[in-house]
């Protein structure tokens, strides 16, 4: 099977977004020199968006939320931040505007035969380099009895209250 066909295995189908990140990757893996499969979380994506390509990004780069190597910067762009950890090296590859108008099949055809250097800007990543993710203790909510994360916890009358069950306090907005 074919990185292609990996990533639209995972993904479900082929569409031109996956085929954005699938260059995405391909090209971050050619510019960051990542020849050899790196260690668990030394590749670092910050995506801009959450649409399709994401998808190829985790299977091509091992990049994922769960990891804490996958992060979302929402600006709606399509932009892709690339960090390799043990080099201190990075890049954002900014996805260019089609050349002219094109159908939906037009473009996907277009973004499957153009080489990625053609596709995007290579400029310097924006973000810094976030930390390697964290652990946290669990606390159980006082109120509803779920567990949560300490760093996702809030006191509130002397209680531990998860997210849900913590009223928000907002003096504009009473």
């Amino acid at each position: 099977m074919t990185d292609l066909e990996r990533c639209v295995a995972f993904h479900g189908h082929a569409c031109g977004g996956l085929t954005i990140g699938y260059q995405a990757a391909t090209y971050a893996a050619k510019l960051l020199d990542l020849s050899a499969q790196p260690d668990d979380e030394q590749v670092v994506c910050i995506t801009e968006n959450d649409a399709c390509g994401v998808d190829a990004i985790q299977v091509l780069l091992g990049c994922s939320e769960g990891k804490g190597n996958l992060l979302f910067h929402m600006t709606g762009k399509q932009a892709f931040s690339f960090y390799l950890r043990s080099a201190h090296t990075s890049v954002r590859l900014v996805l260019r505007p089609l050349p002219h108008p094109m159908s939906r099949e037009e473009s996907f055809a277009y973004y499957q035969s153009a080489r990625p250097e053609d596709l995007f800007d290579v400029k310097p990543a924006t973000l810094p380099l976030p930390e390697r993710a964290q652990l946290f203790e669990s606390y159980v909510c006082e109120c509803c009895g779920e567990t949560v994360g300490s760093n996702w916890i809030r006191l509130r009358n002397g209680k531990k209250l998860c997210l849900d069950c913590c009223p928000s306090y907002d003096r504009f907005h009473v």
